[in-house]
């Protein structure tokens, strides 16, 4: 029997990234959305004809359901996740998940408490990119790893959440730490800097760059803008024996404004173009790596596979948390222009 997947909250994220995954994952059937917004509703409708639109997380659960998906603006995620537990449902809740670390840990033992899984939804893990520099990274080409260097700067000002329950460290920050602790494994010291400007919801920090100090003794740099014009994604893998440098495009989310979906084609779907592979140095020569498949329909599948199991699923709150802890210690350190022990 399929995992009915509910979602709540149609803006950007429910309709990019959540509903095309939703319906194209094995084992998932698309329950349900909540969204109360007049637009959003014709939107969701018009969007997914044969998918019910409800006006509550109550009146979706009164009608079937399995698991939520939690794709709302920050400031009301905490409250509906304990909404969902309270109510026995699985939750996968967008990131960042919860306004600070120890918020998050009280979700995640509402969870433990209620005997429900909590997932949060780092899709970025599962970015062609990604996946490619970790089989790069695992094939031992680069040695010893001593360093990663991750960019994402996106022309999007109109995406930026500003006032105090936003900015672009909890919006991207999230992402590029989190693939950073996939990548090199968990945090011990974080330094950073915030660009902030005064906009009309008040101060919002609209850049960033972190150092993140790693146990093994590794090193990350990460950084992200969306207010200065620039387009770009890089990431850059340092090692005793060479390095590998790719500048992927987003190439999900741009098939996806273009019209097409995971749905129609999984096969081919996910891939980056080779003239934009990235390039690998080691032992004297340079060769492109092919593209491996980036997928966030994988993610739900893991998920709706650990609701059936009980297993921890793909991304176990408690890694989401992590990310909390260093983007607060990221803020600390910005505001103390000191490093932070996690």
């Amino acid at each position: 029997m399929n995992v009915r997947i509910g979602l709540i909250g149609y803006g950007v994220g429910g309709r990019l990234f959540h509903a095309p995954y939703i319906t194209a994952a094995r084992d998932c059937e698309f329950a349900g959305i909540v969204t109360r917004s007049p637009d959003r509703v014709a939107q969701a409708r018009a969007d997914h004809p044969g998918v019910p639109v409800y006006g509550s997380l109550g009146e979706m659960t009164a009608a079937g359901l399995d698991a939520v998906t939690v794709s709302t603006p920050p400031r009301t995620r905490r409250e509906l996740v304990l909404e969902a537990v309270g109510l026995g449902l699985a939750v996968l809740a967008d990131k960042p998940f919860a306004p600070s670390a120890q918020a998050g840990r009280e979700l995640v033992e509402a969870a433990e408490a209620a005997g429900v899984l909590l997932n949060v939804f780092h899709n970025r893990r599962w970015d062609a990119d990604i996946v490619t520099a970790r089989k790069v990274l695992d094939s031992g080409a680069l040695g010893a790893v001593t360093r990663l260097d991750l960019r994402c700067d996106q022309d999007d000002p109109s995406t930026l959440e500003a006032g105090p329950d936003g900015g672009l460290l909890r919006d991207l920050g999230s992402h590029v730490v989190d693939q950073a602790l996939h990548l090199l494994g968990p945090a011990r010291q974080v330094f950073a800097q915030l660009d902030e400007s005064v906009l009309a919801s008040g101060k919002t920090d609209v850049g960033f760059t972190i150092t993140i100090v790693h146990d093994g003794g590794t090193h990350s740099h990460v950084s992200a803008s969306k207010v200065n014009g620039l387009e770009s994604r890089e990431l850059r893998l340092l090692g005793e024996q060479g390095s590998y440098v790719s500048d992927y495009r987003d190439v999900q989310v741009d098939a996806i404004r273009t019209g097409q979906f995971p749905a129609q084609a999984r096969d081919t779907w996910g891939y980056e173009q080779e003239v934009r592979w990235g390039v690998l140095a080691a032992g004297g020569k340079r060769r492109p790596v092919p593209s491996e498949q980036g997928d966030y329909t994988a993610l739900y599948e893991a998920f709706a596979q650990a609701v059936r199991s009980g297993s921890g699923g793909p991304v176990p709150a408690l890694e989401g948390v992590a990310v909390l802890e260093v983007l607060d210690a990221a803020r600390r350190s910005a505001q103390t222009g000191q490093v932070v022990s996690i």
